[in-house]
This record gives structure tokens, C-alpha cells and sequence, in this order.
């Protein structure tokens, strides 16, 4: 038995509407308004009914085409700059075709619209402009309910993805922790050399643990990146310098795994790393975002890359915090920024 609910948003304001809709007639009795129309009203013809029909089809479709659809065009903007664009938009579209309707009216059907009849259809147009702002805002809530459905299934099918991946790989690790141990026994005078197995061996088992999490804390996560940095390190030795500068009262706050040590692999496979050029990867905190930025200093060699790692990174992060990451390369410094809400 299917027991998903319509949201109650929508149903208050389809109810809303049914009602304005029905209590129109008898507004108009209680004020003798019907009498009067029907003794002014303009002889009914083919010509009549025509162009009143095209005209209410135009009203209807513009006041549905804008309010469902380009009004996502200035999402970005502020909730006054929008509300005041929607408002004279629809302000102009309802005056401006009522108007045109009265001037082409009389051309077409050879009957002269008495005053009252033009109030009635000032009134009957603006009913349909209200009657579609409505029907556009339940399209609009129904698309973003589904948006939201279509992306809550894809998280949920990369987590059945991980889960399957931890599966297959779950004897690896026992293998691989051992080798690491026997190592670390063989090389235990050489100070250096146990390091690196240690941070190799911690890195290895985070990555595992990350498979079967969404987000970890930004403490963790540095932990982790520190243990890679020093990887790098042992390869490039002065040639690579990270700098790491994160405000306390971050800490706690949640990030995807893997966030940051993609940035630092990212500047490392994809910049020239020499005596000459050293390569400084600078990750701090900033206006309530992480920030990892270097120079740019592109290889000569051709590297071979997916291109997909930062693409990929950004549909976790919008996935998981429904935030996107900020990417820029001015002034030749590449710098990626990721959202932190505390």
C-alpha cells in the first residue's frame, strides 16, 4: 500500500482556490452586480466569443507559463527583489492584455463594450490571473517535491553502491593491515619509514570507514588530510608545503569524506612540483567556508585526468547539504571554497 502524502501546503491552497472560485457568484448577487452586467452585456456572437476565448487562453497560458516556469530564472535573488519582480510582471501582463482586449475588441466583433462590462472583465481576467498563480505554485511545489524524491533515490543508490564496493573488498583489508604490520615490524629502527606505515595504515582505514558514512566532522577530516600531506611530503619533501589554518568552532561541523584530500590531489597531480616552483596548497577557514586554494603552475607532462572529480564532489556536497562548492581561478590562483554550516 502506497502511503505517501500530498503535503498539506498544497492541499490548503487548491482548497483556498475552491473556495474563492465558488463564493464569486454570490459575491456578485450581494451587491446586484449580475443584473446589471446582464442587461449591458454585448450581443453574443461567433466573432464574440471567439476573441473573448483567445484572450482568456492567452491570460491563463502566461499567467501558468511565467509563474511555473521563469520565475526559477531569479531564484537567486533576494526574496523582495523577486516578490516585487513577480508582482509587476504579472501586474503588467494582467493590465496590459485587458487593455489590448478592449481595443481590438470593438474591430472585431462591431460592438462597443459598455462600462460596466469592461469593469466585469478587468475582474473576470484578474480571477484568471489569481486562479493561475495558484495552479503555477502547485506545479512549481510538485516539481521540487519530485526533484527532491529523484535526488533522496540516488543518494540512496550510491550508499547500495558503497555497501556492495565494502562487501567485495571486505577480505582486502584483513590482507592488507597485516602486510602493513609485518612491514612495520621489518623496518622498526628506521624512524621515517614506520611513519609512513602508520599514516598509510590510518589513511587506508579511514578511507574504508568513509565507504559506509556521508559526512564526517571537518576534526576528522583534517586528521585524515594531515596523514596524507605527509605522504606527499616524503615524496617531494620541500618541494610541497601544505598550510593549515582552521578556526576552533569549526571543528565539529560535517563535511563529505574525502572532501579535502581530493582538493590537495587535485593541486598536486595537476601543477608543475620543483626546486624551482614548490608547490604551497593553503587550506583555512574564512566567512563560514573551508578554503584550499594554490598557485597555478600547470605541468608540462601530459597528466591524464577524468576531469570529473571536482564535478562529482559538488553533486555529493549539494546531495548531502543541498549546498554547491565555489570554484575560481583568478589572478592565477586556483581556489576551491566548501560551505560550512555550523
Amino acid at each position: 500500500m502506497d502511503t505517501r502524502k500530498v503535503k498539506h501546503t498544497v492541499l490548503l491552497k487548491i482548497a483556498l482556490l475552491i473556495a474563492l472560485l465558488l463564493a464569486i457568484p454570490r459575491t456578485l448577487s450581494l451587491f446586484d452586480i449580475t443584473k446589471k452586467l446582464v442587461d449591458s452585456f454585448t450581443e453574443v456572437s461567433m466573432p464574440d466569443i471567439s476573441i473573448r476565448f483567445i484572450f482568456m487562453f492567452l491570460m491563463a497560458f502566461i499567467a501558468l507559463e511565467y509563474n511555473s516556469n521563469y520565475k526559477s530564472l531569479y531564484s537567486h535573488f533576494s526574496i523582495v527583489l523577486r516578490t516585487s519582480l513577480t508582482v509587476v510582471f504579472n501586474a503588467v501582463s494582467f493590465l496590459g492584455l485587458v487593455q489590448l482586449f478592449v481595443f481590438i475588441y470593438p474591430l472585431v466583433t462591431q460592438q462597443v463594450l459598455s462600462d460596466s462590462e469592461i469593469g466585469f472583465t478587468y475582474f473576470v481576467y484578474f480571477v484568471i490571473l489569481i486562479v493561475g498563480i495558484f495552479i503555477a505554485q502547485i506545479l512549481r511545489d510538485q516539481i521540487v517535491h519530485h526533484k527532491d524524491l529523484i535526488e533522496n533515490e540516488q543518494l540512496k543508490q550510491q550508499n547500495l553502491q558503497k555497501e556492495l564496493t565494502a562487501l567485495k573488498n571486505q577480505v582486502n583489508p584483513h590482507f592488507l593491515f597485516n602486510s602493513l604490520n609485518s612491514l612495520n615490524a621489518i623496518v622498526r629502527d628506521n624512524k621515517d619509514a614506520t611513519t609512513f606505515i602508520k599514516n598509510l595504515s590510518f589513511m587506508y582505514r579511514y578511507i574504508l570507514q568513509s565507504g559506509e558514512i556521508d559526512l564526517v566532522s571537518l576534526e576528522e577530516e583534517l586528521r585524515f588530510l594531515n596523514s596524507y600531506a605527509h605522504l606527499i611530503k616524503t615524496r617531494y619533501q620541500d618541494r610541497f608545503i601544505i598550510e593549515m589554518d582552521i578556526e576552533e568552532k569549526y571543528l565539529e561541523t560535517e563535511i563529505p569524506p574525502l572532501a579535502l584530500q581530493l582538493l590537495v590531489e587535485n593541486a598536486v597531480k595537476h601543477n608543475e612540483i620543483s626546486e624551482k616552483k614548490p608547490l604551497q596548497v593553503s587550506v583555512f577557514s574564512e566567512d563560514e567556508h573551508i578554503i584550499v586554494k594554490n598557485d597555478i603552475q600547470p605541468r608540462t607532462a601530459f597528466v591524464e585526468s577524468t576531469g570529473n572529480g571536482l564535478l562529482n564532489l559538488d553533486k555529493r556536497y549539494f546531495l548531502l547539504k543541498k549546498q554547491h562548492i565555489k570554484i575560481s581561478n583568478d589572478e592565477n590562483v586556483f581556489c576551491v571554497k566548501l560551505p560550512l554550516s555550523l
